[in-house]
Protein backbone atom coordinates (compact mmCIF):
# COMPACT_ATOMS: atom_id res chain seq x y z
CA UNK A 1 0.00 0.00 0.00
CA UNK A 2 1.57 3.62 -0.87
CA UNK A 3 1.04 5.47 2.27
CA UNK A 4 2.32 2.32 4.69
CA UNK A 5 5.33 2.35 2.07
CA UNK A 6 5.49 5.69 2.59
CA UNK A 7 5.07 5.66 6.23
CA UNK A 8 8.03 2.72 6.74
CA UNK A 9 10.30 4.82 4.26
CA UNK A 10 10.22 7.73 6.56
CA UNK A 11 10.27 5.68 9.88
CA UNK A 12 13.58 4.07 8.20
CA UNK A 13 14.88 7.45 6.98
CA UNK A 14 14.75 8.63 10.39
CA UNK A 15 16.94 5.70 11.62
CA UNK A 16 19.56 6.16 8.19
CA UNK A 17 17.93 3.55 6.10
CA UNK A 18 15.48 4.21 3.02
CA UNK A 19 14.69 1.67 1.10
CA UNK A 20 12.97 4.03 -1.89
CA UNK A 21 16.71 6.23 -1.89
CA UNK A 22 18.99 3.17 -1.93
CA UNK A 23 17.40 1.57 -4.65
CA UNK A 24 17.91 4.97 -6.89
CA UNK A 25 21.93 3.93 -6.58
CA UNK A 26 21.52 0.61 -7.03
CA UNK A 27 20.20 1.04 -9.89
CA UNK A 28 22.83 2.73 -11.24
CA UNK A 29 24.95 1.18 -14.21
CA UNK A 30 27.63 -0.94 -12.88
CA UNK A 31 31.06 -1.36 -15.10
CA UNK A 32 31.27 -4.78 -16.31
CA UNK A 33 35.06 -4.78 -14.83
CA UNK A 34 34.07 -3.87 -11.47
CA UNK A 35 32.76 -6.45 -9.21
CA UNK A 36 31.69 -6.19 -5.62
CA UNK A 37 32.95 -8.70 -2.68
CA UNK A 38 30.98 -8.91 0.44
CA UNK A 39 33.67 -11.27 2.64
CA UNK A 40 32.29 -12.59 5.78
CA UNK A 41 33.64 -14.13 8.70
CA UNK A 42 32.48 -15.47 11.95
CA UNK A 43 33.53 -13.27 15.19
CA UNK A 44 34.99 -14.06 18.42
CA UNK A 45 31.90 -15.07 20.42
CA UNK A 46 31.52 -18.50 17.84
CA UNK A 47 27.93 -17.26 16.93
CA UNK A 48 27.96 -13.92 15.27
CA UNK A 49 29.44 -12.90 12.03
CA UNK A 50 30.80 -9.60 10.45
CA UNK A 51 31.02 -8.57 6.85
CA UNK A 52 32.93 -6.09 4.84
CA UNK A 53 33.21 -5.22 1.38
CA UNK A 54 36.26 -5.17 -1.14
CA UNK A 55 36.17 -4.06 -4.97
CA UNK A 56 37.67 -6.72 -7.46
CA UNK A 57 38.28 -6.12 -11.30
CA UNK A 58 37.25 -9.64 -12.17
CA UNK A 59 34.34 -12.05 -11.61
CA UNK A 60 35.38 -14.41 -9.32
CA UNK A 61 34.47 -18.06 -10.90
CA UNK A 62 35.01 -19.46 -7.17
CA UNK A 63 36.58 -18.58 -3.81
CA UNK A 64 39.85 -19.52 -5.08
CA UNK A 65 40.16 -16.50 -7.19
CA UNK A 66 39.93 -14.11 -4.29
CA UNK A 67 42.69 -13.14 -2.14
CA UNK A 68 42.77 -13.43 1.61
CA UNK A 69 42.06 -10.17 3.34
CA UNK A 70 42.93 -8.83 6.97
CA UNK A 71 40.52 -7.09 9.38
CA UNK A 72 40.96 -5.30 13.19
CA UNK A 73 40.77 -8.51 15.19
CA UNK A 74 40.73 -6.16 18.19
CA UNK A 75 37.02 -4.82 17.65
CA UNK A 76 35.57 -8.74 17.25
CA UNK A 77 37.24 -10.39 20.45
CA UNK A 78 39.61 -12.26 18.26
CA UNK A 79 43.33 -10.11 18.92
CA UNK A 80 44.75 -7.39 20.92
CA UNK A 81 45.01 -4.03 20.04
CA UNK A 82 48.64 -4.12 19.88
CA UNK A 83 48.82 -7.10 17.38
CA UNK A 84 45.67 -6.53 15.79
CA UNK A 85 45.80 -8.11 12.71
CA UNK A 86 43.56 -11.29 11.69
CA UNK A 87 43.35 -12.59 7.90
CA UNK A 88 40.31 -13.88 6.00
CA UNK A 89 40.26 -16.77 3.91
CA UNK A 90 37.76 -17.45 1.71
CA UNK A 91 36.42 -20.76 1.66
CA UNK A 92 33.33 -20.47 -0.06
CA UNK A 93 31.67 -18.40 -2.96
CA UNK A 94 27.62 -17.31 -3.29
CA UNK A 95 25.85 -14.67 -5.33
CA UNK A 96 24.94 -11.81 -3.64
CA UNK A 97 21.17 -11.17 -3.16
CA UNK A 98 21.58 -7.66 -2.14
CA UNK A 99 24.07 -6.34 -4.74
CA UNK A 100 23.04 -8.74 -7.55
CA UNK A 101 24.75 -8.76 -10.87
CA UNK A 102 28.04 -10.32 -10.90
CA UNK A 103 28.12 -9.24 -7.48
CA UNK A 104 29.08 -11.99 -4.64
CA UNK A 105 29.59 -13.32 -1.38
CA UNK A 106 32.52 -14.49 0.04
CA UNK A 107 32.39 -16.90 3.44
CA UNK A 108 35.70 -16.87 4.79
CA UNK A 109 37.84 -18.56 7.66
CA UNK A 110 40.04 -16.63 10.39
CA UNK A 111 43.78 -17.23 10.82
CA UNK A 112 46.22 -15.83 12.88
CA UNK A 113 49.39 -13.92 11.93
CA UNK A 114 51.24 -17.64 12.19
CA UNK A 115 48.39 -18.63 9.31
CA UNK A 116 46.34 -20.62 12.09
CA UNK A 117 42.87 -21.09 13.03
CA UNK A 118 42.09 -18.74 15.25
CA UNK A 119 39.95 -19.96 18.44
CA UNK A 120 36.54 -18.99 16.91
CA UNK A 121 37.63 -21.38 13.68
CA UNK A 122 36.17 -24.68 13.71
CA UNK A 123 35.49 -25.06 10.16
CA UNK A 124 39.83 -26.32 9.34
CA UNK A 125 39.46 -29.33 12.04
CA UNK A 126 35.92 -29.79 10.38
CA UNK A 127 37.67 -30.00 6.78
CA UNK A 128 39.95 -32.93 7.61
CA UNK A 129 37.61 -34.65 9.44
CA UNK A 130 35.34 -35.05 6.55
CA UNK A 131 38.12 -35.89 4.35
CA UNK A 132 38.74 -38.39 6.79
CA UNK A 133 35.64 -40.05 6.38
CA UNK A 134 34.82 -39.05 3.09
CA UNK A 135 34.26 -43.02 2.24
CA UNK A 136 30.87 -42.92 4.13
CA UNK A 137 29.93 -39.25 2.48
CA UNK A 138 28.21 -38.17 5.51
CA UNK A 139 24.93 -36.03 4.56
CA UNK A 140 23.48 -33.38 7.06
CA UNK A 141 20.27 -31.50 6.92
CA UNK A 142 19.95 -29.27 10.33
CA UNK A 143 17.05 -27.67 11.19
CA UNK A 144 17.49 -23.33 12.22
CA UNK A 145 15.30 -22.17 14.55
CA UNK A 146 15.66 -18.38 15.71
CA UNK A 147 13.14 -15.63 17.41
CA UNK A 148 12.32 -12.67 15.46
CA UNK A 149 12.30 -9.54 18.03
CA UNK A 150 11.22 -5.56 18.21
CA UNK A 151 13.84 -3.29 18.98
CA UNK A 152 12.81 -3.60 23.08
CA UNK A 153 13.74 -6.80 22.34
CA UNK A 154 10.37 -8.58 22.69
CA UNK A 155 9.19 -11.11 20.61
CA UNK A 156 7.47 -10.14 16.99
CA UNK A 157 3.31 -9.61 17.67
CA UNK A 158 3.84 -10.47 21.45
CA UNK A 159 1.48 -7.43 23.51
CA UNK A 160 4.20 -4.75 24.95
CA UNK A 161 2.48 -5.50 28.37
CA UNK A 162 1.48 -8.99 28.77
CA UNK A 163 1.83 -12.50 27.10
CA UNK A 164 -0.07 -14.20 24.04
CA UNK A 165 -2.49 -17.19 23.96
CA UNK A 166 -0.77 -20.52 24.95
CA UNK A 167 1.25 -22.66 22.58
CA UNK A 168 -1.07 -24.40 19.94
CA UNK A 169 -2.45 -22.84 17.11
CA UNK A 170 1.20 -20.71 16.23
CA UNK A 171 3.08 -24.11 14.35
CA UNK A 172 2.73 -23.68 11.13
CA UNK A 173 -0.28 -21.17 11.43
CA UNK A 174 -1.77 -19.27 8.75
CA UNK A 175 -3.87 -15.68 10.19
CA UNK A 176 -2.46 -12.41 11.53
CA UNK A 177 -3.15 -13.59 14.78
CA UNK A 178 -0.95 -17.21 14.89
CA UNK A 179 1.96 -15.88 12.96
CA UNK A 180 4.22 -12.31 13.00
CA UNK A 181 6.89 -11.74 10.19
CA UNK A 182 6.28 -14.03 7.70
CA UNK A 183 7.49 -11.23 5.41
CA UNK A 184 11.04 -11.66 6.22
CA UNK A 185 10.65 -15.40 6.02
CA UNK A 186 9.43 -15.44 2.30
CA UNK A 187 12.06 -12.66 1.58
CA UNK A 188 15.26 -14.69 3.36
CA UNK A 189 13.85 -17.82 1.37
CA UNK A 190 14.34 -16.43 -1.62
CA UNK A 191 17.48 -14.93 -0.92
CA UNK A 192 18.53 -17.57 0.30
CA UNK A 193 17.66 -19.71 -2.95
CA UNK A 194 19.35 -16.34 -5.01
CA UNK A 195 22.29 -16.55 -3.42
CA UNK A 196 22.77 -20.50 -4.15
CA UNK A 197 22.25 -21.70 -0.61
CA UNK A 198 20.64 -25.29 -0.45
CA UNK A 199 17.77 -23.93 1.76
CA UNK A 200 14.84 -26.57 1.44
CA UNK A 201 12.19 -25.61 3.51
CA UNK A 202 10.40 -23.00 6.32
CA UNK A 203 7.51 -23.28 8.95
CA UNK A 204 5.94 -21.42 11.62
CA UNK A 205 7.42 -22.86 14.87
CA UNK A 206 5.34 -24.01 18.54
CA UNK A 207 6.33 -20.44 19.92
CA UNK A 208 4.93 -17.52 18.66
CA UNK A 209 7.46 -14.90 16.30
CA UNK A 210 9.72 -18.45 16.57
CA UNK A 211 10.21 -19.68 13.47
CA UNK A 212 12.46 -22.39 11.48
CA UNK A 213 13.93 -22.91 8.11
CA UNK A 214 16.01 -26.10 6.89
CA UNK A 215 19.09 -26.32 5.26
CA UNK A 216 20.22 -29.39 3.47
CA UNK A 217 20.59 -32.53 2.33
CA UNK A 218 24.24 -31.44 2.22
CA UNK A 219 27.60 -33.30 1.88
CA UNK A 220 30.56 -32.84 4.56
CA UNK A 221 31.35 -29.30 5.00
CA UNK A 222 28.56 -27.72 2.87
CA UNK A 223 26.63 -28.14 5.38
CA UNK A 224 28.98 -25.47 7.62
CA UNK A 225 28.59 -23.36 4.82
CA UNK A 226 25.54 -23.07 3.55
CA UNK A 227 24.30 -23.00 7.37
CA UNK A 228 26.23 -19.99 8.24
CA UNK A 229 25.88 -18.20 5.03
CA UNK A 230 21.77 -18.60 5.34
CA UNK A 231 22.75 -17.24 9.29
CA UNK A 232 24.11 -13.91 7.61
CA UNK A 233 21.15 -13.55 5.32
CA UNK A 234 19.01 -14.10 7.99
CA UNK A 235 19.95 -11.34 10.15
CA UNK A 236 20.75 -8.79 6.86
CA UNK A 237 16.88 -9.32 5.27
CA UNK A 238 15.80 -8.67 8.90
CA UNK A 239 18.15 -5.42 8.84
CA UNK A 240 15.91 -4.17 5.79
CA UNK A 241 12.79 -4.87 7.70
CA UNK A 242 13.85 -3.16 11.03
CA UNK A 243 13.68 -6.98 12.88
CA UNK A 244 16.18 -8.41 15.31
CA UNK A 245 16.74 -11.38 14.62
CA UNK A 246 18.40 -13.93 18.16
CA UNK A 247 19.23 -17.75 18.03
CA UNK A 248 19.15 -17.85 21.39
CA UNK A 249 18.18 -21.38 22.58
CA UNK A 250 16.03 -20.13 25.06
CA UNK A 251 14.80 -16.50 24.58
CA UNK A 252 11.94 -16.76 26.26
CA UNK A 253 11.45 -17.94 29.97
CA UNK A 254 8.34 -19.79 31.10
CA UNK A 255 6.32 -22.36 29.59
CA UNK A 256 7.63 -21.57 25.90
CA UNK A 257 9.74 -23.80 23.51
CA UNK A 258 13.24 -22.98 23.23
CA UNK A 259 14.82 -22.96 20.22
CA UNK A 260 17.23 -25.66 18.73
CA UNK A 261 19.31 -26.66 15.20
CA UNK A 262 17.83 -30.17 15.02
CA UNK A 263 20.71 -32.39 13.19
CA UNK A 264 19.64 -35.20 10.42
CA UNK A 265 22.18 -37.06 9.40
CA UNK A 266 23.14 -39.86 7.23
CA UNK A 267 26.13 -42.51 6.14
CA UNK A 268 26.15 -44.68 3.32
CA UNK A 269 25.82 -47.69 5.28
CA UNK A 270 22.92 -46.07 6.96
CA UNK A 271 21.61 -45.47 3.71
CA UNK A 272 21.84 -48.85 2.44
CA UNK A 273 18.76 -51.17 2.78
CA UNK A 274 20.50 -54.58 3.95
CA UNK A 275 22.46 -53.07 6.68
CA UNK A 276 21.19 -49.45 7.49
CA UNK A 277 19.42 -49.97 10.57
CA UNK A 278 21.91 -51.67 12.05
CA UNK A 279 24.20 -48.91 11.27
CA UNK A 280 21.76 -46.62 12.52
CA UNK A 281 21.24 -48.09 15.70
CA UNK A 282 24.84 -48.59 16.36
CA UNK A 283 25.73 -44.85 15.51
CA UNK A 284 23.58 -44.16 18.46
CA UNK A 285 25.15 -46.57 20.88
CA UNK A 286 28.40 -44.70 20.12
CA UNK A 287 26.79 -41.40 20.12
CA UNK A 288 25.26 -41.99 24.23
CA UNK A 289 29.17 -42.71 24.93
CA UNK A 290 30.10 -39.54 24.36
CA UNK A 291 27.08 -37.32 25.36
CA UNK A 292 28.49 -35.07 27.29
CA UNK A 293 31.39 -34.42 25.06
CA UNK A 294 28.23 -33.39 22.56
CA UNK A 295 26.66 -31.53 25.02
CA UNK A 296 29.16 -29.32 25.34
CA UNK A 297 29.92 -28.72 21.59
CA UNK A 298 26.25 -27.98 21.22
CA UNK A 299 26.61 -24.25 22.05
CA UNK A 300 29.45 -21.67 21.50
CA UNK A 301 29.53 -21.80 25.57
CA UNK A 302 30.35 -25.74 26.41
CA UNK A 303 26.80 -25.85 27.07
CA UNK A 304 25.33 -23.51 29.50
CA UNK A 305 23.03 -22.07 27.01
CA UNK A 306 21.31 -25.27 25.90
CA UNK A 307 20.74 -25.68 29.84
CA UNK A 308 18.20 -23.15 29.42
CA UNK A 309 16.44 -25.44 27.18
CA UNK A 310 17.00 -29.20 27.30
CA UNK A 311 14.98 -29.59 30.55
CA UNK A 312 12.99 -32.69 29.35
CA UNK A 313 9.86 -30.27 28.71
CA UNK A 314 8.62 -28.49 25.34
CA UNK A 315 9.43 -31.50 23.30
CA UNK A 316 13.76 -31.95 24.68
CA UNK A 317 15.50 -34.46 26.29
CA UNK A 318 17.17 -33.69 29.82
CA UNK A 319 20.50 -32.14 29.36
CA UNK A 320 21.62 -35.13 31.70
CA UNK A 321 20.52 -37.93 30.04
CA UNK A 322 20.98 -39.69 26.93
CA UNK A 323 17.74 -41.38 24.85
CA UNK A 324 16.56 -42.64 21.39
CA UNK A 325 13.00 -43.74 19.97
CA UNK A 326 11.25 -43.84 16.93
CA UNK A 327 9.44 -41.12 16.00
CA UNK A 328 9.80 -39.40 20.01
CA UNK A 329 10.10 -35.72 20.07
CA UNK A 330 11.24 -35.96 23.59
CA UNK A 331 14.65 -38.14 23.31
CA UNK A 332 17.72 -36.87 22.34
CA UNK A 333 17.66 -38.97 19.06
CA UNK A 334 14.74 -39.34 16.81
CA UNK A 335 14.90 -42.15 14.43
CA UNK A 336 11.65 -41.28 11.79
CA UNK A 337 8.64 -43.78 11.48
CA UNK A 338 9.43 -43.98 8.06
CA UNK A 339 13.05 -44.91 8.55
CA UNK A 340 11.67 -47.63 10.97
CA UNK A 341 9.18 -49.14 8.61
CA UNK A 342 12.11 -48.99 5.62
CA UNK A 343 14.90 -50.55 8.07
CA UNK A 344 17.21 -47.70 6.43
CA UNK A 345 17.53 -43.36 6.36
CA UNK A 346 19.13 -41.31 8.66
CA UNK A 347 18.18 -39.79 12.58
CA UNK A 348 17.99 -36.57 13.98
CA UNK A 349 19.97 -35.24 16.66
CA UNK A 350 17.49 -33.23 18.90
CA UNK A 351 19.96 -32.05 21.12
CA UNK A 352 22.30 -28.64 19.35
CA UNK A 353 21.30 -25.67 20.06
CA UNK A 354 20.19 -22.76 18.35
CA UNK A 355 23.42 -20.70 18.28
CA UNK A 356 25.61 -24.11 17.59
CA UNK A 357 28.24 -24.06 15.56
CA UNK A 358 27.31 -26.31 12.68
CA UNK A 359 31.13 -27.30 11.76
CA UNK A 360 31.18 -27.99 15.70
CA UNK A 361 28.01 -29.90 15.42
CA UNK A 362 28.89 -32.20 12.02
CA UNK A 363 32.35 -32.34 13.42
CA UNK A 364 31.69 -34.18 16.43
CA UNK A 365 28.78 -36.53 14.70
CA UNK A 366 31.21 -37.72 12.40
CA UNK A 367 33.97 -38.32 14.97
CA UNK A 368 32.20 -40.00 17.06
CA UNK A 369 30.06 -42.66 15.11
CA UNK A 370 32.95 -42.98 12.24
CA UNK A 371 36.47 -42.73 14.10
CA UNK A 372 36.39 -42.73 17.55
CA UNK A 373 37.55 -45.57 20.19
CA UNK A 374 34.37 -46.84 21.64
CA UNK A 375 35.11 -49.02 24.12
CA UNK A 376 33.17 -48.37 27.71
Amino acid sequence: HPKLNYRMDLTMALAGSCKTTLNRYLALEQPEDVIQILYIWIDGTGEHVRAKSKTVYSEPKSHDDLEEWNFDGSSTGQATGSDSDVFIKPVALFRDPFRCGRNKIALCETLDKDGKPTGTNHRAACVEMMERVKEQRPWFGIEQEYTMLTDAGRPLGWPVNGYPAPQGPYYCGVGANRVFGRDVVEAHYRACIYAGVKISGTNAEVMPAQWEYQVGPCEGIQMGDHLWLSRYLLHRVAEEFGVRITLDPKPMPGDWNGAGAHCNYSTVDMRTGEKGMEAIVGAIERLKLKHKEHIQSYDPNNGEDNKRRLTGRHETSSINDFSWGVAHRGSSIRVPRQVDRDGYGYFEDRRPASNCDPYMVTYMMVKTTLTCDHSA
